[in-house]
């Protein structure tokens, strides 16, 4: 997928002066607050349409009572050190990025010690010697995948379009494709590696080993991701001196071209006013303005999850304004592209059992004893993040300490990429898992699946354009652009969007 040319917040220009704008902004998710920010950083009148009652899209926080109050999130989520553009965003709205993440270098080590662990080095030093130092792969893995890593530099990081991951890594050796490529696919992607575009893989690979420095750092959540962004973006957007106008729990209904009079125009009622009344050349009239639940604005940034609701709503607006071609045909691909779930199963840990120290290999069991004697009562786990070994019998394929990452001391939190959507299945079969591979014992407070968090990064995939029409754009991590479903897609889209063009 071809790399898109998005503005950047670095060296922030002023605010515009003149030719001020109303903005809608449809979906209060993190795209549409991104677009928000934008709109407002650039001197616009801002107004935001949320159909829940809370800020943040599939991002976003929730309160459990187990037994007392504790705050999680809807799933865990990670970010990697090249989501450059999420980082500075976050900085203009007054996060501080290093309080709130714990940055660490890629990890990627199985409860037994195994795995690939780089070191906090330039790259691609830290890569060289993180394969070359990995526990439990053989010399001949090792350098095969070098080789391969080399020969992926040497191409630019491209392959054809129809190529998936699979496919790009045959030539691996099984235990790397198993322990190293299916989880780096499922954890970038959200889509097994038979079914993933290879080439948005190799985009992921090339801006986190290659793009910034440590940019292949994992940065792990403290805090819940309310406060990463939604939070902070909302405040910020409060404390203009334009405050935008924030609305929550107000469903769009209704997009339309308008038409708007010239000044000394008569309107239709006779009262000097400007005329609203939709027309289906309005995108072509002066202004090229839209009504949103029947208030006019001067652009509109569609920001809602990909949904047949959306796309009825965007066909509406569409065919009312006479845009057709490839804009239609791109909405189409909205209704027709297919989703992933991921589930996150929170826990607290209890105690290791006798039995799985009695059934569990000398290695693991002197490894679990390791991992009880540095913890002690606590049982939490030797590193911030784990990866498990995956399977339809097990099916977690990371798993969070959350004592190490701001939370209560004990909480754990499982994570079923490409999962399915039933929950108790789920917690069942995690439970074991735990027991199996971490030698512990949990209770499942509760399963959180998102039926619909990522769209499934399949090859040759093309996804809804961000130009729509004139003053109406589209946003969001399944808008078109070079990155899979993540927040620095939906942070990039919404920024992109957000810009109010001069034509418009």
């Amino acid at each position: 997928m071809p790399a898109t040319t998005e503005p950047s917040i670095r060296g922030e220009r002023p605010a515009q002066a003149t030719a001020l704008r109303r903005v809608a902004v449809v979906g209060g998710g993190w795209a549409g607050l991104a677009a928000a920010v934008r709109a407002a950083h650039d001197g616009h009148h801002v107004t935001v349409f949320e159909a829940s009652r809370t800020w943040g899209g599939r991002a976003r926080t929730v309160t459990l009572r187990h037994p007392t109050e504790l705050t999680l999130d809807n799933g865990q989520h990670i970010l990697i050190g090249a989501y450059t553009e999420t980082l500075r965003l976050m900085q203009l709205v007054g996060v501080d990025t290093e309080a709130v993440f714990v940055r660490r270098p890629l990890r990627m080590t199985y409860p037994d010690g195994t795995g690939l662990a780089l070191p906090d080095w330039p790259a691609p030093l830290d890569v060289l010697a993180g394969v070359l130092g990995t526990r439990g792969w053989r010399w001949t893995d090792k350098l095969a995948l070098l080789a391969t890593a080399a020969r992926w530099q040497a191409t630019g990081f491209t392959c054809p379009p129809h190529t998936t991951v699979a496919g790009l890594c045959a030539r691996l050796p099984q235990r790397l494709q198993q322990e190293f490529i299916a989880p780096l696919c499922i954890s970038a992607l959200n889509t097994p590696a038979d079914r993933a575009s290879g080439q948005v893989f190799l985009r992921v690979l090339k801006d986190a080993m290659f793009g910034v420095a440590k940019g292949s750092n994992l940065l792990l959540p403290r805090v819940p991701l309310g406060a990463l962004w939604p939070d902070a973006a909302v405040s910020w957007l409060q404390q203009r001196p334009q405050p935008a106008d924030l609305r929550l729990g107000v469903r769009v209904t209704s997009l339309q071209p308008a038409t708007v009079e010239m000044p000394g125009q008569r309107s239709p009622s006779g009262n000097g006013l400007p005329s609203i009344t939709p027309h289906p050349s309005a995108a072509h009239s002066v202004g090229r303005q839209w009504t949103v639940n029947g208030e006019v604005f001067d652009h509109v940034v569609l920001a809602n999850s990909a949904s047949k609701q959306t796309s009825e709503l965007i066909q509406q607006a569409l065919a009312a304004s006479h845009e057709s071609g490839g804009h239609q045909n791109g909405l189409t691909n909205t209704d027709a592209m297919a989703f992933e779930a991921i589930a996150t199963v929170y826990a607290w840990a209890g105690q290791r059992s006798e039995e799985s120290t009695r059934t569990s290999t000398d290695t693991h069991s002197r490894h679990l004893d390791r991992i009880e004697q540095m913890l002690g009562v606590t049982h939490t786990l030797p590193h911030p993040m784990l990866a498990l070994r995956h399977s339809a019998r097990h099916p977690a394929q990371f798993v969070f300490d959350r004592g190490q990452l701001g939370g209560p001391a004990g909480l754990l939190a499982f994570v079923i990429s490409a999962s399915g959507t039933e929950t108790g299945p789920i917690a069942d079969a995690v439970q074991q898992q735990a027991l199996t591979q971490l030698g512990l014992r949990i209770e499942v407070i509760q399963t959180i699946v998102e039926k619909r968090a990522t769209f499934a990064c399949t090859p040759g995939l093309v996804r809804p354009p961000m130009q729509l029409a004139p003053g109406l754009t589209a946003a969001g991590d399944h808008i078109q652009g070079p990155y899979p479903a993540t927040l620095e897609g939906a942070m990039r889209s919404g920024w992109s969007a957000g810009e109010v063009k001069s034509t418009t």
